[in-house]
């Protein structure tokens, strides 16, 4: 080539680059394939051309222009990383993974190339692989910001947290104003349990790249999940300003707002949100979504199109972990697994406590995996001394996966479900080859990794079959458990707890959530026609009791007749339920633990039934008490039947007296019964499992 030649080659070359750094990539393309006409063995100059073909969304095109400059410049490094990249995007992570080899076989070290090679370990869940090649590239360019990232990102999938924390300050010392940076130092700091440090880096992240709506997401998530639920709601609020399209942040915004009981604007939300899951739009958490009121279809709908995003993430790790299930010997004991985050001084902890002691002497050998750590509760000490308890909160989810594999659990509860923001992605990764929703999300997962919901005929009757995807497992008592050696202190006075010497109490002691609007509104005309009578509700987070008493004042009701309890242990809150004459159920979440308290405690409940599963939990508690008169089908005989009761202490009494004689006689708070049933549940599904047979429902 002459000098003339190579001058303008150079000068083509310089131009091209300019353009495709001003996004003119329309024009590059075009100037490129006039360009090669003048100089067809450029590789650069193919290559180049390729770059503004594939960003045109010309893929063969620009993948022939690649192969092209490739057989004409093996050696090339950017190339090889462009062709590998090209491979990953086709789904042919292996053909990558090989190229780049390759090529590192012939420029040994290469940082890009281990870079590249590292991205393409890591996406299919080799992490090993992929920190080693972070850490070679680190040792060529040991100040280079965006290899430290990757390798604390790796170092991070295989839970050394302690190791990737000083690689994240390292990036943030060489490039202090980085986002990205930032953001994943929230997130390392979430993984290790300081929240408010994550929040704060996260929203830095935010400030740094005010058009990156995720990293204001996430810190909203995480304030959310520390109990800051103002910070949320702001950051939340922003969230929504830089992206007002977006379906995932509106529906936690949504959210949000229902537990600060933030009520103006509300139902124009609602109607976004509920549009956007029956439109299919992905992002609606389910859980959130119970609190709408929609039928068991939209539901359904809601949970299938959040599962499927689950389901995609997944894909590419399972064949990596390949977790191969055997079949267990025919007289092997059913080795049960059960994974929750509330196996301590919480409602999953509270009912699930006397079950698993019933089951201690029985012959399934049962398993507990505890994503929370150890909080030292007697709860905690009850649970680890009936089973085997597994502290899994310091691992990931892959680990954990890995875990229950090797234990060999058979039969894998979840008692999370979508309440539990990590358990949906263990579970994606199927760690048993029984895998069933119980508990916690009361309503179908949409989810292919699960075979089996376990639940009971009231929740889910026959109309309702055709909104669950799992197979179903119908016990003969309530599905929920409940521990029969409660523990309550003696009832505080009256004055204690801020109730008046006289009057009749009624109670609505449930998350905030399930408080909107309309129940509100149901519960402020029972106080009117009942005289001198008081609604007692759970303290609420931020400024929201103020908020309910202002509410109370716009229906014409004394805000003073709302009383508030803070947050008291579980056995003071037991013994709080003297002083209740009726407790009132909610739609369209219902009350579910609160319900079993208040009638274990002596403390009648009043629900009305509605048609989702959600909405039937505490229809179910009252059936198998034998107690169908305080079961309403609508509003209007539900606010008859509480003024009638509150206006009749001598019913109220009964009810009561009825009550305590039913805790001991009725099949709800059978723990041993439940365990009997229980067993033969797993039992039967197990069968079926190890002579070959697929899932199928199960009416016990």
């Amino acid at each position: 080539m002459t000098d003339a030649a190579s001058t303008n080659i150079a000068s083509t070359l310089q131009k091209l680059s300019e353009l495709l750094q001003r996004n003119a990539d329309e024009e590059a393309a075009q100037f490129a394939a006039t360009a090669r006409r003048q100089f067809p063995v450029s590789a650069d100059l193919i290559r180049l051309h390729g770059v503004a073909l594939l960003r045109l969304g010309r893929r063969r095109e620009a993948q022939v222009a690649m192969n092209r400059a490739a057989e004409l410049a093996p050696d090339n490094v950017e190339l090889q990383c462009n062709l590998a990249s090209l491979a990953m995007a086709d789904g042919k992570t292996s053909a990558a993974i090989e190229r780049l080899q390759k090529a590192l076989a012939r420029t040994p070290g290469h940082p890009a190339l281990l870079q590249a090679l590292g991205a393409a370990y890591m996406s299919t869940g080799q992490h090993v692989q992929g920190r080693d090649a972070f850490a070679q590239a680190l040792k060529s360019l040991p100040q280079h910001p965006t290899i430290c990232l990757n390798l604390a990102a790796a170092e991070m999938e295989l839970g050394h947290l302690e190791q990737a924390e000083p690689l994240v300050r390292q990036a943030l010392q060489q490039a202090p104003q980085s986002d990205l940076a930032h953001a994943m130092l929230g997130h390392l700091l979430h993984m290790r349990r300081r929240p408010s440090e994550a929040a704060a880096s996260l929203l830095q992240a935010g400030k740094l790249a005010p058009n990156n709506v995720q990293h204001m997401f996430q810190a909203a998530l995480i304030l959310d999940e520390a109990g800051d639920l103002t910070g949320a709601h702001d950051a939340f609020t922003e969230s929504l300003a830089r992206a007002p399209d977006s379906v995932p942040v509106m529906g936690q915004l949504l959210f949000t707002r229902r537990r600060l009981c933030r009520w103006q604007d509300i139902d124009a939300l609602s109607e976004r949100v509920i549009y956007a899951v029956s439109e299919g739009e992905a992002g609606i958490h389910p859980l959130s979504f119970l609190a709408e009121d929609v039928d068991a279809a939209l539901q359904l709908r809601c949970a299938k199109t959040y599962a499927a995003l689950i389901e995609n993430q997944a894909a590419a790790f399972r064949p990596q972990l390949n977790l191969r299930h055997a079949l267990p010997l025919p007289d092997a004991p059913i080795r049960v697994g059960m994974l929750a985050e509330g196996f301590y001084e919480t409602a999953v902890g509270h009912h699930i406590v006397g079950l698993i002691e019933a089951l201690a002497d029985s012959d399934l050998d049962v398993h507990l995996f505890a994503t929370t750590p150890d909080d030292g509760s007697a709860v905690r000490r009850r649970l680890s001394a009936a089973a085997t308890l597994h502290d899994i909160s310091a691992l990931n989810r892959v680990q954990v996966a890995s875990l229950i594999h090797g234990a060999g659990i058979e039969v894998l509860f979840d008692l999370n479900g979508y309440r539990s923001r990590g358990n949906a992605e263990l579970m994606a990764l199927c760690p048993a080859p029984i895998q069933v929703g119980w508990l916690g999300y009361t309503g179908s997962s949409g989810a292919p990794w699960m075979d089996y919901l376990l639940t009971d005929a009231v929740v889910l009757p026959r109309e309702l079959r055709e909104h669950v995807s799992e197979r179903v497992i119908r016990l003969p008592r309530c599905q929920q458990p409940n521990d029969p050696n409660r523990v309550q202190t003696q009832a505080p006075s009256r004055a204690d707890c801020g109730l008046p010497e006289k009057g009749v109490v009624f109670a609505c002691l449930h998350e905030t959530q399930a408080i909107n609007p309309a129940v509100f509104a149901r519960c402020m005309l029972i106080l009117q026609q009942v005289p001198d009578s008081v609604l007692w509700l759970l303290a609420g987070p931020a400024n929201t009791d103020e908020r309910l008493r202002h509410a109370a004042s716009a229906l014409d009701v004394d805000p003073k007749r709302l009383v508030f309890m803070p947050r008291r242990s579980y056995q003071e809150y037991l013994a709080c339920y003297a002083h209740v004459d009726l407790l009132l159920d909610t739609l369209p979440i219902n009350s579910r633990a609160t319900a079993s308290d208040a009638l274990w405690a002596g403390c009648p409940v009043l629900t009305r039934t509605g048609e989702t599963m959600a909405s039937r939990t505490v229809t179910s508690l009252l059936h198998h008490l034998g107690l169908p008169e305080l079961i309403m089908g609508d509003n209007t005989s539900f606010i008859g039947m509480a003024t009638e009761l509150g206006n009749n202490p001598e019913a109220l009494a009964t009810l009561r007296q009825h009550l305590m004689q039913q805790r001991n006689e009725s099949p709800l708070f059978d723990v041993q019964g439940f365990a009997a049933d229980f067993r033969r549940a797993v039992r039967t599904i197990s069968a079926r499992y190890r002579i070959g047979r697929p899932p199928s429902d199960v009416n016990l």
